[in-house]
């Protein structure tokens, strides 16, 4: 399914624009929670500060395991049924001219669900997989990152998605240089990367809040739940990839996110 040309007027310019899955009832979100940071405190990602912020926030893999079952969220999916389904996502850093990027993907048009979306390279886990085999065996498969050339580093919360009923371990790993991509098209239609100086910049962020007809777990008392976006050259990031984005930046700027544990509707 190729992109349609339908979309919000509030995204135009983007040459692979979305069908948003948009409720009729969307609210004004909050400002991004690093707005409040001067361009200088965004700039300078270097992976040494990445790796700092790391340890500060007990994500590194040298002071915090990567977490556990996820059931202790105490969540379930949309039919109420206890979360099951596992995969993992691969957060891969590179620094360039001292500001790092990360390895993102354009969902292939021909996937029955989320097609044509941006990603992180991941999938489901096999059996008896750790998060961490799992993010590596996945870039591989996806955008031919070798295993060999990755070094796990941390980690972010596990992202529970509702709607999938999945449970998502976001894997933080480094690389010394540029990957040079080879892309299964099947499942990714093209592999490129963003720094993250770009989704930190004013108006890359943009967070809105939406209602369903149908409450959804995770929604605050109003029937209301978060969404996010990012607005970078080209593209827009939604989802949970842009849910994993916003803790990423957190952690890397050392801005508190309240809602760091929130189910995602």
């Amino acid at each position: 399914m190729a992109p349609d040309g339908s979309r919000s007027a509030r995204f135009e310019g983007h040459e692979y624009p979305q069908t948003l899955p948009e409720p009729d009832d969307i609210q004004a979100g909050a400002a991004a929670p690093w707005s409040s940071l001067s361009l200088e405190e965004r700039s300078n990602l270097t992976l040494e500060r990445i790796e700092s912020r790391l340890r500060d926030s007990l994500r590194h893999v040298d002071n915090s395991s990567i977490p556990g079952d996820p059931s202790s969220m105490a969540v379930t999916d949309i039919e109420g049924q206890p979360i099951s389904r596992r995969s993992a996502v691969l957060i891969a850093l590179f620094e360039e001219a001292g500001e790092t990027q990360i390895v993102l993907t354009r969902r292939s048009f021909s996937l029955r669900q989320h097609r044509g979306e941006i990603a992180l390279p991941g999938g489901r886990s096999d059996d008896g997989e750790t998060p961490v085999a799992t993010a590596l065996r996945e870039a591989r498969e996806e955008v031919g990152i070798d295993e060999s050339s990755v070094h796990v580093v941390g980690w972010l919360s596990p992202v529970v998605t509702l709607a999938l009923g999945s449970a998502i371990w976001p894997v933080i790993g480094f690389m010394d240089a540029r990957p040079e991509f080879v892309t299964d098209p099947a499942e990714v239609e093209r592999a490129f990367t963003v720094p993250l100086i770009e989704l930190l910049a004013d108006g890359a962020f943009l967070e809105e809040r939406w209602r369903r007809e149908l409450a959804r777990p995770g929604a605050d008392d109003d029937g209301f739940f978060p969404i996010y976006f990012y607005r970078v050259p080209g593209d827009l990031i939604w989802g949970a990839t842009a849910r994993v984005l916003t803790e990423l930046l957190c952690v890397v700027t050392g801005v508190e996110w309240l809602e760091v544990k929130r189910a995602w509707p």
